[in-house]
Parts: structure tokens; C-alpha cells; sequence
């Protein structure tokens, strides 16, 4: 059966160069960086060699720190644990942080978390696109915000934020800002030169890099309490003996994704849009979002009458992999959160299809895709018209 995988922003296939790449610290090279011994010396200059990958990508000064965490999800706890620790629990006065009401389950439920500690958030809604503006960002700002967190791409929608936009908001009224660029690496231009962020997040497994490791960059003078105590790794800043294997595939896979920005918003938006405008031609389909506002990978699309679930069973038993949004929100299979959001009714909220493409995603894949994805559309809205129809009559 045939195989295609377009639940890229789930998790992404390992790069195969990376594979290669990472091998040998498995085997061979496989001291501790922070020993004294041969053993660790020696893999010292390719813990570097990664590191600067990390900082070429992101064009981050070297001024800053970049820290190795273990995914996304523990940067942003300790971005956001962090600010309450050094400056909510000192100072009480500064004790509100804004967010979009669509951020990923790591940034909202540490914010729920921290609710419970006396902590003043404001969600920001979404508009019917999925957009949200920073007008709305700066008009929740009082003179108690701490702190702005708003991700750089939305993971569902692939609608991209005004970051650059809400960073001079925040500095102009003297709040740190946070950026979750999970999404963007790899997919848009992030160059830390011209858009200033305090704090900004990624994990490698979403560009191309091997799963549980990530980083978080942090601007010189905004350092944060540790989240992990217990040794001097990461210039003492994050404890655990560094996972060097992992560390060196995240770098490399940085540096790929970026050279490959070119073909990212080219070839595979190509691909996207082909996809997209022919499922979108189906009846009672809505996509969310304007595709020039949105990365060139991603299709969230919402189909009235036809169960997710039921859609994605039967991309599933075609071989097609997709799914109903946030892979850390839907075991459950419930309502899409960014509809939810958006404000859509409870039929749509159910119905919404994310379809997420990579670089490794070619034109045979697409157009099976799309005459799968339509006979199971045309499937489906038989079986709903006939149920509808003898409920009707019975």
C-alpha cells in the first residue's frame, strides 16, 4: 500500500544526512563533553560545530545564550516558570502576562498552572482567520505585564504572527516577549538581528531533527532561574549531562532546514496550493486562513457534514497520514481548539483536517492525495445524506 506522510507538523521524518551525521556519537565518540579525559575532549569541537549551526540560523549574537533543553515543551516551561520565579514572586505588582488563546498545550496549561499562583493572564482571541493582530496584543498591555508570549506560527493553522510587530510593542513598553518558533524554523526567515526577541523556543524534531531535544534561545541580560538544578552543563544554567549525539543532529538539521527556506516557500508551496485548491473545490469546505499569511507547508480545512475521525480513518486506510490538529491535544479526537477559537460552530469545530507537508513531500504523493482525499469526501457525504434521509423518513 502506498505510504504518505503529511502530518509534518507533528513530527518530521530525520533528515538522512542528519542520521549519518549523529552515528558515530553513538558508537565511537561517545565521551562526556565535560570531562577531562581524551574521551571527552575529543567530541568538544562537534558540540561547538553544532552550537554554531544554531546561532548561524538563527543569525543570534554570540553574546546570547542558546541552552540545550530536551523539547520544546520544557523551553517554554522555563521561559514562563522562569518569569515568575525571578520577577512575579518578587515583584506582585508585575504580575500579568498576555498570550494568544492559541497557543501550544505547553505554553496555555503552564499559564493555567501559574493562575493558581496569582498570576493575571489575558488570552487574546483570534479573529475568523486564525490571525491574531498585534493592536490586540497592545491594547491588553497594562502597567502590571510582565511578560508577552505569542508563537511565532500557529500549528494548526500555519498562519503566521506578527512577531516582529509585537516585539517593538514590548520594547517600547518595557515587557519581555517570548516567541514559540516551533513552527517557523525551517519554514520562514528567523534572524534574531532584526527581530528582537527576549526568549524564543524550538525543537528539532520538527525540522528534520531527532526527537527529544531542544533549545531556547535567551537574550544577554534576561536570564532566567533554572528549571533543573544539579550541575554546571549549559554554563549552569540547565543541569543533565548534554545529550551530544542529539545536540549535534539538532544543529545540523537547523542548518539544513534554513538552506532549504528557498525551496520551502517554492516547491512545496506549490505542492501546498495544488493540494488545496483541489480539495477546497469539494462541497461545504472551508480552509482557515490567507495563504500569504501562512506557512508554505500547512492546510487546515474544514469540511461541514463529515466527521474528522471518520475522514481520517479513511485517509489512514489509504495509507495517508493527517490529522485533526495539535498532536499533543488530540488523543481524545475533541474539538479542534483553534476553531474553537475562531469562533465556528460546533460542527465545524469537529470537522477540521490539518494536512502538513515537508520538504521530502513529492508530486505523486500530492495527487494521490488529493484523489483519496476527495473519494472519501464523496464517500462520507453518501453515508451522512443517507442517514440524514432515513432519519427523515423514519
Amino acid at each position: 500500500m502506498k505510504r504518505v506522510y503529511l502530518d509534518n507538523n507533528a513530527t518530521t521524518k530525520l533528515d538522512p544526512i542528519v542520521k549519518v551525521k549523529m552515528q558515530p556519537f553513538f558508537e565511537d565518540l561517545y565521551g562526556n563533553p565535560n570531562s577531562l579525559h581524551q574521551y571527552g575532549i575529543e567530541v568538544r569541537p562537534y558540540l561547538n560545530e553544532a552550537m554554531g549551526y544554531m546561532y548561524d540560523a538563527l543569525n543570534a549574537p554570540n553574546s546570547d545564550d542558546i541552552l540545550i533543553t530536551s523539547c520544546a515543551t520544557e523551553s517554554n516551561n522555563t521561559v514562563l516558570k522562569g518569569v515568575f520565579f525571578k520577577h512575579i514572586l518578587t515583584n506582585p505588582s508585575k504580575n500579568h502576562i498576555i498570550t494568544s488563546a492559541v497557543e501550544h498545550p505547553s505554553v496555555l496549561e503552564t499559564l493555567h498552572f501559574l493562575q493558581e499562583h496569582g498570576v493575571e493572564v489575558t488570552f487574546v482571541d483570534v479573529d475568523q482567520y486564525g490571525y491574531v493582530s498585534a493592536q490586540k496584543i497592545a491594547a491588553a498591555i497594562t502597567d502590571k505585564t510582565i511578560l508577552i508570549s505569542m508563537m511565532w506560527a500557529n500549528n494548526e493553522t500555519g498562519m503566521i504572527f506578527p512577531v516582529d510587530e509585537v516585539s517593538k510593542i514590548a520594547q517600547e513598553r518595557g515587557v519581555l516577549f517570548h516567541t514559540d518558533a516551533v513552527q517557523a524554523i525551517g519554514k520562514v526567515k528567523v534572524d534574531l538581528t532584526k527581530t528582537s526577541v527576549d526568549y524564543l523556543t524550538f525543537s528539532a524534531h520538527k525540522f528534520h531533527g531527532p526527537k527529544g531535544i531542544g533549545g531556547l534561545y535567551v537574550k544577554k541580560g534576561c536570564e532566567l532561574p533554572n528549571l533543573l538544578h544539579g550541575g554546571e552543563q549549559m554554563g549552569g544554567y540547565r543541569a543533565g549531562t548534554l545529550n551530544v549525539a542529539y545536540i549535534i543532529g539538532m544543529g545540523l538539521a537547523m542548518k539544513q532546514s534554513v538552506g532549504h527556506l528557498d525551496k520551502m516557500n517554492s516547491d512545496v508551496r506549490a505542492l501546498r496550493d495544488r493540494l488545496e485548491d483541489a480539495i477546497s473545490q469539494l462541497p461545504d469546505t472551508i480552509v482557515v486562513g490567507d495563504r500569504a499569511r501562512r506557512t508554505p507547508n500547512t492546510i487546515l480545512i474544514s469540511l461541514r457534514g463529515i466527521e474528522g475521525e471518520s475522514m481520517l480513518w479513511d485517509l489512514n486506510r489509504a495509507g495517508i497520514a493527517a490529522s485533526t490538529g495539535s498532536a499533543c491535544a488530540s488523543e481524545s479526537l475533541h474539538a479542534n481548539p483553534v476553531m474553537s477559537a475562531i469562533g465556528e460552530d460546533s460542527e465545524l469545530a469537529h470537522t477540521a483536517i490539518r494536512l502538513s507537508l515537508s520538504r521530502f513531500t513529492t508530486a505523486d504523493e500530492i495527487d494521490y492525495t488529493i484523489d483519496i482525499f476527495t473519494k472519501a469526501a464523496e464517500r462520507l457525504r453518501s453515508i451522512s445524506s443517507t442517514y440524514a434521509y432515513t432519519n427523515e423518513v423514519g
